[in-house]
């Protein structure tokens, strides 16, 4: 199904992500929020929400609300998360629960709202997520010797007779979603950068909506060309949701961050901390996750300031803004 234009979708992504009323009074106060929402404050300049200056606005729930980023199915995660939501649950002394998001926008009102409290976001939507939803990002997975990070591909049917990006003048490619990082963000930026495609001029575009879509849709010939992160596909690989002869790629990009976890900028410090806890401390040896993603071996701690300046920046030639509404 064709999408409205980049522009159109970049600007309803952008503005009409965020429809709930301000969280808190920090909306009420004249502070520092570098490019955060005005629900939130950023006197330390760290580019993440504060934790408000009013004990009374701390929340200290007996039930944890926890979601992974929706880019495969909902039933498979939550399997996959259930060993490790079990270790949170003694870690905290609360009870934990996985939530299953549907779509990006949702992931986020629900942490806005209050309804979620800690989140895996994918990379291109951590931004959007700090600023509208004040995610405060700690963690991201990683191998051994602490290497992270995934890549940007362009894939098409193996028997596809475009072998450059440069080719894909006057084809359709899929993007996933306007706030996905390798799933729209990058490769518009790249298209355009390295190659002088701009979408919907020089090529035409659609949205799957997430990247397993896309992924299934040009491993049976439904699109023409997709962008996507290699990481979900060679997941879909190894659970042979698709086969390796299937799919080639055309365009490899340089590493950007994986997803980020976080929690909700109001979450009482002491339990912030048993939260941190539980991540940095859960075993994966012999663990679903570890079965999941095999290439990552434990959490690292991430600073978002930091580590998402590559993505701020992907975001900037876009002409991407973070307003919420």
């Amino acid at each position: 199904m064709q999408m409205p234009s980049l522009s159109t979708f970049g600007a309803l992504a952008a503005g009409a992500l965020m429809t709930l009323g301000l969280a808190g009074t920090a909306g009420a106060q004249d502070c520092p929020r570098s490019f955060l929402d005005k629900a939130y404050c950023d006197y330390d300049g760290d580019l993440v929400a504060d934790l408000p200056l009013d004990e009374k606005e701390w929340k200290d729930p007996s039930t944890i609300i926890f979601s992974y980023t929706p880019v495969e199915d909902p039933a498979v995660y939550a399997k996959v998360w259930d060993g490790f939501v079990n270790h949170m649950a003694k870690v905290t002394g609360r009870k934990v629960v996985f939530f299953p998001v549907q779509s990006y926008a949702a992931q986020y009102e629900a942490m806005r709202s209050g309804r979620l409290h800690i989140a895996g976001v994918n990379t291109g939507g951590n931004p959007v997520a700090v600023a509208c939803a004040g995610l405060v990002p700690f963690a991201m997975m990683a191998k051994a010797d602490n290497s992270f990070g995934y890549e940007m591909e362009i894939i098409v049917p193996a028997d596809s007779p475009l072998k450059s990006p440069a080719e894909l003048k006057g084809k359709t490619l899929a993007f996933t979603s306007p706030t996905s990082n390798s799933g729209f963000k990058a490769p518009s930026a790249i298209l355009k950068g390295e190659f002088g495609l701009v979408a919907d001029k020089d090529f035409k575009t659609t949205y799957s909506g997430k990247h397993d879509n896309s992924i299934l849709g040009v491993a049976n010939k439904d699109y023409e060309a997709a962008a996507i992160a290699n990481s979900v596909l060679g997941r879909m690989i190894s659970r042979d949701v698709v086969k390796a002869d299937q799919i080639r790629s055309i365009y490899k990009s340089g590493t950007f961050p994986t997803t980020g976890y976080g929690h909700a900028h109001n979450l009482h410090p002491a339990l912030v901390a048993k939260i941190k806890q539980a991540f940095f401390s859960f075993n994966w040896v012999g663990s679903e996750l570890k079965k999941e993603f095999k290439k990552e071996d434990k959490f690292i701690a991430i600073n978002h300031k930091h580590d998402w300046d590559v993505i701020r920046k992907i975001d900037a030639a876009n002409g991407v803004s973070y307003g919420c509404k």
